[in-house]
């Protein structure tokens, strides 16, 4: 337990550092209302908040599709 937990502080800092940033128009917003609607309903925010951040993100993405056709 003890040897996976030194890992882990070893690598994540290789893993923040090496990955590239995404856009996540929507994402901190969908996740703010998914995680409060998640934890009402039987506290499963972690759940609400990454279903909530898919459902914004797809939102901002469709949205952004129809303002290119026009």
């Amino acid at each position: 337990m003890r040897l996976s937990r030194m890992a882990l502080v070893l690598a994540l800092p290789g893993a923040l550092l090496s990955t590239s940033p995404a856009s996540a128009k929507g994402c901190l917003r969908g996740a703010l209302v998914g995680g409060v609607a998640g934890h009402y309903a039987h506290h499963h925010a972690v759940a609400g908040a990454l279903a909530g951040c898919a459902a914004g993100h797809y939102y901002y993405k469709h949205k952004a599709r129809q303002a290119a056709h026009r």
